[in-house]
């Protein structure tokens, strides 16, 4: 017979180790066909209490950073690490003066803001009162858009503050564009080799003695680095004629995909160019499109890489410096204290008014390195999944306009209301959102500010309360230009609202008065009915623009708990923070 094994106290474990430990190798010895040495145990134990924690904050507005952290967190358990995730809104769970190692992942969100869960994590770092972390080692990876003025603002500022509390900065910090695939895996190595000494070995993966199983594979899926060719089964004009613009109604179909979506996600589609534009490159650069140029790791020709590869509207901070060389007028204007004039100068140009404009032309293979990679856009679905069996809808402005002498337009949506019809299909794929969904509790009030294309995600809404038959009072704040020709969805809305299923529908047509109106406005003038609605549970949606119209409203917000509330502005301020923290009040802006 095997005698049991037990753990001594002399052994290097806690009371609670040596009582687990002791009742786990009981029940193993137990088992007449398992022999598992004492020594193993103990190794695999002390194997485990080896492993350095780590901690994973990030800051995210779509899922991107979220997405980064929990493939990080793998990455940091084949390492050695025992990897924790959290998110800043949460940042109040963490117990700071006991962290030792820190990546911070976190966007930029609208003019160099934090994203919105990460706003008191931010008030809270940058107070007088915020401990000092000489003890903290800490690397930033910073998510942005080369095309904002504050690209990666809050992930740098979030390093600065992180070095001025003490805190060590183990690796330099890393600002992503778009494509951030690369740049990502740079940091994650980096960071990694940095906080590596002394850290323990994985123990290897093994498949399961019982079940034989191995991990699954997720090869074959579909995502953003293998998106759906979905096929377009519609392409209705929303918008009508007289209109200043052009707002499509888009259904893609997924059928076979795989894919499937919540009300509150986002769809990325993945454009091509204009053909065009692209044939008006070619001749600029005094080529036929046929030569070999490098796009990724493979070769292809020009034409097709200009197409389909590489943004070709947006010069790079690259290609500026470099035609900056051979346009004087140019040069001036990249001086530091010229940023501002810098921009109005590139407002409306795109490069090849920049390549036209040069003296000395630019050849194919100066150029092509100098583009940045063509990225994927996000539109806001706006269509729910119960309602429309295999199938996403969007709703996007056609962007068209004349700039400098040139029609232009927006690549990705010319691109599905264009150029789509040429094949028949986009590759898109599913962004999910972390918190934009509507309540939790079917019973709980929605109110929804949505104007022009931000109406999108609150079509979903309705369409997914109105499928799961759910109770909650509805309203919706929609504007537009005019009414007879930018009511998007107007029968569906005013079918809704006659048979109850839109509460309240206010509306704001800036354009049909002489005085413009905009939904902050109806907000206020609905002030004591909004703050009714908001302390009986309601939950707060805004999606649009976020330059102007989302700041207005979250103004226009705080006026109406004042006025209505009875609310000094400092506890009007706290409010509408409450309201954030608890989830109730989320935004979609861009």
């Amino acid at each position: 017979m095997n005698r049991i094994p037990f753990i001594p106290e002399t052994a290097p474990f806690t009371a609670e180790q040596r009582a687990w430990l002791n009742g786990f190798l009981a029940g193993v010895f137990s088992d007449a066909n398992s022999s598992p040495s004492l020594e193993g145990a103990l190794a695999a134990t002390q194997n485990a209490q080896a492993k350095q924690p780590l901690l994973l904050l990030y800051g995210s507005q779509t899922g991107t950073a979220e997405g980064l952290a929990k493939k990080t967190a793998k990455v940091a358990e084949s390492r050695g690490f025992a990897p924790k995730i959290v998110s800043m809104e949460k940042y109040e769970s963490v117990e700071w003066t006991k962290e030792s190692n820190v990546l911070v992942i976190t966007s930029t969100y609208g003019d160099g803001e934090p994203p919105d869960p990460a706003q008191a994590f931010w008030n809270w770092l940058k107070m007088e009162t915020a401990p000092r972390l000489e003890h903290l080692r800490y690397s930033v990876l910073a998510l942005g858009d080369t095309n904002y003025a504050e690209f990666c603002a809050f992930g740098k500022n979030c390093d600065e503050r992180l070095a001025s509390l003490g805190a060590k900065r183990v690796h330099e910090r890393k600002d992503c564009d778009v494509d951030y695939e690369t740049p990502v895996a740079e940091w994650t190595n980096g960071v990694f080799a940095a906080l590596g000494e002394n850290v323990a070995q994985p123990v290897p993966a093994v498949t399961s003695a019982a079940t034989g199983e191995m991990p699954l594979s997720i090869s074959g899926t579909y995502d953003r680095k293998n998106p759906f060719p979905a096929p377009l089964l519609k392409n209705v004009q929303l918008s009508r004629a007289g209109s200043a613009k052009d707002v499509r109604h888009f259904e893609l179909g997924l059928a076979g995909s795989g894919l499937s979506y919540e009300v509150g996600d986002a769809l990325g589609v993945f454009p091509s160019n204009c053909p065009a534009l692209v044939s008006e490159l070619l001749t600029v650069l005094g080529s036929d499109g046929e030569e070999a140029v490098k796009a990724g790791e493979k070769e292809i020709p020009l034409r097709l890489a200009l197409t389909q590869h590489f943004d070709i509207t947006k010069p790079s901070n690259e290609l500026l410096t470099t035609a900056a060389q051979r346009y004087p007028e140019l040069a001036a204007l990249l001086a530091p204290e010229r940023k501002t004039d810098l921009k109005q100068w590139l407002y409306g140009r795109e490069i090849i008014d920049l390549l036209a404009a040069i003296t000395k032309p630019l050849t194919s293979s100066e150029l092509v390195p100098l583009l940045k990679k063509l990225a994927p856009r996000l539109y806001s679905i706006s269509s729910s999944l119960k309602a429309h069996v295999d199938e996403v809808n969007l709703t996007v402005n056609a962007v068209r306009y004349e700039s400098h002498g040139r029609v232009r337009g927006g690549v990705a949506s010319t691109f599905l209301a264009d150029r789509v019809g040429d094949t028949g299909r986009a590759p898109v794929f599913i962004q999910p959102s972390h918190g934009f969904k509507p309540p939790a509790d079917n019973d709980t009030p929605m109110i929804m500010v949505g104007p022009g294309t931000g109406i999108a995600p609150f079509r979903a809404f309705l369409e997914e309360r109105l499928a799961i038959g759910a109770k909650g009072r509805n309203w919706l704040f929609f504007g537009d230009q005019k009414r007879a020709t930018d009511f998007l969805y107007e029968d569906q809305l005013t079918g809704w609202q006659k048979d109850g299923h839109l509460t309240r529908l206010d509306l704001a047509f800036s354009r049909d008065q002489a005085e413009k109106l905009y939904v902050q406005t109806r907000m206020l003038e609905a002030a004591s009915e909004l703050w009714s609605w908001l302390e009986d549970g309601a939950h707060f949606y805004v999606c649009g623009d976020a330059s102007r119209m989302a700041k207005d409203v979250d103004a226009a917000l705080h006026t109406v708990i004042e006025r209505a509330g009875g609310k000094s502005a400092d506890d009007a301020k706290a409010y509408v923070a409450k309201l954030k923290s608890d989830k109730r009040y989320q935004r979609d802006v861009y």
